[in-house]
């Protein structure tokens, strides 16, 4: 069951007793509890019938105790749990009297009680006793991180839904710079919404324009300038980042160029170069897929395995491991070695 279907299910009123959110993406699991905490419940029954608690700063015992009382003037009440990461879960041990409280709820949960649990940045253990009685008598929602090669169809339907229009190069780009942070890409849309009538395209100047994109001289024209071997143009976008350090860390300069050379030689070692297959194995939109097959052409598969090494140790030189030289001074050095 996906994110969009909970949320239908809960337009309709079809109800669980207990929800278990979790996964390594947040963006669904927020989703889902805004939705719990924003809709389930007018304004007028949320006074008595709506409780938040933080995982950091409450007990098993208090969830416990708030789920089963009885909803007042209200068919339901909502128990929501955020960040239930923190939780401290307990052992699954009896005690004394041979009872587990939370198991025994979970075995039966109180119907008119919807309890939620927004579990982040990880997946609950699937072993416990507490997981299979949540997921027999309740749902339970796994939120997995999209590949790379899925965020542009996301980025598109996430505007379409929201009443603009926007290209796949465009989405393409906005996905290669933001990366597959789902809350972080959704925060950009928006804000990049406010300045543009519903229905318009978001088109790619206007995305570079507004997000901080400088047109010639961002990671993806020294990529490109890379796989082209194009020394002036590497130095004069090289040149630009030194000049503009808060703009272009090279932090995320190398974290870039790294996940793209990983990728061309990912390339090298697949035997069958049909587009969908390497689109799969590489987990990259089939629209870029031309760009890594340039850098093959450029790069050889020893060639790319240096690069890395180059990416690696040139990342612990702005750390300070064997290197006291500003980060400018590295990045021109690194970029001479790639392409030599």
């Amino acid at each position: 069951m996906t994110a969009d279907d909970i949320l239908k299910d809960l337009a309709k009123r079809k109800y669980k007793p207990v929800y278990l959110l979790h996964g390594e993406e947040p963006y669904f699991i927020d989703q889902i509890s805004n939705y719990v905490e924003d809709k389930l419940l007018s304004d007028a029954e949320k006074g008595f019938n709506q409780t938040v608690l933080y995982g950091k700063d409450t007990e098993i015992m208090t969830v416990l105790n708030a789920a089963k009382r009885y909803p007042m003037m209200a068919e339901h009440q909502v128990v929501l749990v955020k960040e239930a990461q923190d939780l401290k879960w307990g052992k699954e041990d009896t005690d004394k009297k041979g009872i587990n409280p939370l198991l025994s709820y979970m075995e039966n949960p109180l119907p008119s009680t919807i309890l939620v649990f927004c579990y982040k940045y990880g997946k609950f253990d699937k072993r416990k006793k507490v997981y299979k009685a949540i997921e027999k008598n309740g749902l339970v929602f796994e939120s997995a991180a999209l590949y790379d090669n899925k965020v542009p169809a996301w980025i598109e339907k996430f505007v379409s839904e929201k009443g603009y229009r926007i290209g796949e190069k465009a989405a393409n780009m906005l996905t290669e710079y933001l990366g597959n942070d789902l809350s972080k890409v959704a925060n950009e849309l928006e804000k990049l919404m406010l300045n543009i009538a519903a229905g318009q395209e978001m088109t790619l100047p206007y995305i570079q324009e507004n997000i901080g994109v400088s047109k010639e001289y961002n990671v993806f024209e020294l990529q490109t300038a890379l796989i082209k071997r194009d020394v002036l143009k590497a130095n004069q976008i090289v040149n630009y980042f030194e000049a503009n350090p808060k703009s272009n860390p090279i932090v995320l300069i190398l974290a870039s160029l790294n996940n793209f050379f990983s990728k061309v030689l990912q390339y090298h070692y697949v035997k069958d170069k049909s587009a969908q297959t390497l689109a799969r194995e590489l987990g990259v939109s089939p629209y870029v897929l031309k760009n890594y097959e340039q850098a093959v052409r450029s790069y050889s598969q020893f060639k790319t395995m240096d690069i890395i090494g180059l990416l690696r140790e040139y990342d612990l030189k702005t750390k300070g491991v064997n290197a006291n030289a500003l980060h400018g001074d590295l990045l021109k050095e690194l970029v001479f070695k790639i392409m030599h």
